[in-house]
């Protein structure tokens, strides 16, 4: 599976111990979904039944909206 995600950012984000969670690790967001990039948010949860080979689309990127299934074309 794989996600169409926008992204407005245009430089990295600089990580410190204020980052870390109660277990004293940093979890960064692979799903493109998380309201707290480059954090993680849990909001990957919402991709759990997405079926391997299906290219999805979430709505302004919200893990909330309804996703739909999209085509993708290699290039």
């Amino acid at each position: 599976m794989a996600r169409e995600i926008t992204h407005e950012a245009n430089g990295p984000a600089k990580l410190d111990e204020s980052d870390m969670g109660d277990d004293g690790m940093i979890y960064v967001c692979r799903c493109g979904l998380s309201d707290t990039k480059p954090l993680c948010d849990g909001s990957h949860n919402a991709t759990a039944d997405e079926e391997e080979g299906v290219v999805y689309k979430y709505p302004n990127d919200d893990a909330d909206g309804e996703r739909r299934e999209i085509e993708y074309k290699n290039r």
